[in-house]
């Protein structure tokens, strides 16, 4: 695609190529569904909130990189990633108070162990612990991708500021 001298073209500032755009919306949604995957699962398999967590935040990071910063935020507004980051916390804290109210000595004691009690190596085999890596996966992806939007917002308002007004005569030492 050709642009005039100066001027940014409308696929450069959306993004990548379309072959990146394409490959990075089937590979993104297999690495979300391998986040939940490892968020779920992760009391019987390797992983867990935190690591499922990152998978997931990667996913959004993946989308933001190859389709542009209003494409990911139109998939997963500020707002809602906030939202979320704040229930993640909240579930994260409630089992804990609640294993103190309901276990009666310890905080985030197994509440759910004995009332929901599942066959070995199935989801419901470990109490509580499947719902606190859920809030940990929660907390974890959506922080991980907040902290990447404003670093990213944060390079375009830098590289902005270098490229304004005034900076035509200016000599930069590398």
């Amino acid at each position: 695609m050709r642009t005039l001298p100066g001027k940014r073209s409308e696929a450069r500032m959306a993004g990548m190529t379309l072959i990146v755009r394409t490959v990075s919306r089937w590979v993104g949604g297999m690495v979300l569904l391998f986040g939940i995957y490892v968020v779920l699962f992760g009391h019987l398999t390797p992983g867990g909130g935190f690591a499922g967590g990152v998978i997931i935040a990667c996913a959004f990071v993946l989308l933001t990189l190859s389709h542009g910063g209003e494409f990911a935020l139109s998939r997963l507004k500020k707002s809602v990633a906030s939202e979320m980051d704040s229930a993640g916390l909240l579930l994260f804290l409630l089992l804990a108070l609640l294993g103190v109210v309901l276990a009666g000595n310890m905080f985030f004691s197994n509440f759910l162990r004995e009332s929901c009690r599942g066959r070995e190596f199935r989801l419901l085999s470990a109490g509580t612990i499947p719902l606190a890596n859920i809030a940990i996966g929660l907390k974890v992806g959506m922080s991980l991708f907040m902290v990447f939007i404003i670093l990213a917002a944060t390079r375009v308002v830098t590289s902005a500021g270098k490229d304004g007004p005034g900076s035509e005569g200016r000599d930069e030492k590398p």
